[in-house]
């Protein structure tokens, strides 16, 4: 006589597979924010710990010079043109992240899209915004410099957490300058070949 299965094991093998399942997913999270928090550190916040805000203002100036100038050589592509509306969006929501912080205020907007300039923006208004925003954040690096507030003092990053004010201004430098770098400028024209009536070499007709 045959043996019967049990009826139990199925559901002890789903439970067994979903309890491995779970407890994999949990430690992936856990990793992750593990991996998250050691780059904040490494990163952003302890580098950015050891600048002054006038250290920071200087190298977001500098950084500024480069990011004008790559979107200058950009060519007037949608691409180009989205992502010069990405960086101007995200440097300005983190100007209005650390802006709401300062005031003892929580963030308004859950992301940064209220921010980016409109989707017909065309490539000059871009390029012009790329400058006065970078201009807007080295102003309020000033203006921490001149006024510090509490180094505790944080404002939310929707992906890192809470940044203080010092790792925002130098995630803001970072993010266009990484961004910025893939920006791609028109493609060569090669020159039209000269007609000078000569005579085709014997090479040309082999």
């Amino acid at each position: 006589m045959s043996r019967r299965a049990s009826p139990y094991v199925p559901a002890l093998v789903t439970v067994a597979t979903v309890g491995v399942a779970a407890g994999a997913a949990y430690l992936a999270r856990t990793r992750k924010k593990e991996v998250t928090g050691l780059v904040v550190s490494r990163v952003l916040e302890r580098p950015a710990a050891r600048s002054s805000y006038a250290d920071l203002a200087q190298s977001l100036e500098r950084s500024g010079t480069f990011l004008a100038g790559r979107s200058e050589r950009a060519a007037d592509t949608h691409a180009n043109r989205e992502l010069l509306g990405h960086i101007i969006g995200i440097e300005r929501w983190g100007q209005s992240r650390m802006e709401a912080a300062l005031r003892g205020q929580s963030p308004t907007e859950d992301t940064y899209h209220p921010h980016r300039p409109p989707q017909d923006a065309s490539m000059p208004e871009l390029r012009a915004q790329v400058s006065t925003t970078r201009a807007a954040t080295v102003d309020l690096a000033r203006r921490l410099q001149r006024a510090a507030p509490d180094d505790t003092l944080t404002a939310p990053h929707n992906q890192y957490g809470d940044l203080s004010l010092k790792a925002w201004l130098r995630y803001l430098s970072q993010h266009a300058d990484f961004e910025s770098r893939r920006l791609r400028g028109a493609p060569a024209q090669t020159p039209p070949q000269e007609q000078t009536g000569a005579l085709p070499s014997p090479a040309a007709k082999l």
